[in-house]
């Protein structure tokens, strides 16, 4: 698991994710490979990603942690039935998001 992330740097990814529109969708399929890949994709492309719960909405308190757990991202936050993710680009020069 990764070193939780300092409250500055979980304020501003908060105030960074309120402008954002869910790129992602959890469905009825659930949270298949095929799914943990295009969350994948979307954490190395954007670095910050705002997914909704489209299902399983009452198990998003706990399936939200599990995915960001095997994406190796931050769970940012929960709110209603979207879930905000993190994970840093190891690449300084293509960082999108300056902590």
């Amino acid at each position: 698991m990764n070193e939780p992330l300092p409250n500055p740097a979980v304020r501003k990814l908060k105030s960074l994710a309120q402008k954002l529109e869910p790129v992602l969708a959890l469905g009825k399929s659930g949270a298949s490979d095929a799914f943990l890949k295009s969350l994948d994709e979307a954490l190395a492309q954007h670095e910050l990603v705002k997914m909704k719960f489209a299902a399983f909405k009452d198990e998003r308190k706990t399936l939200a942690p599990q995915l960001a757990e095997k994406t190796k991202s931050h769970l940012v936050w929960v709110v209603g039935h979207v879930a905000v993710f993190y994970r840093q680009q190891p690449d300084a020069a293509k960082r999108k998001v300056a902590l």
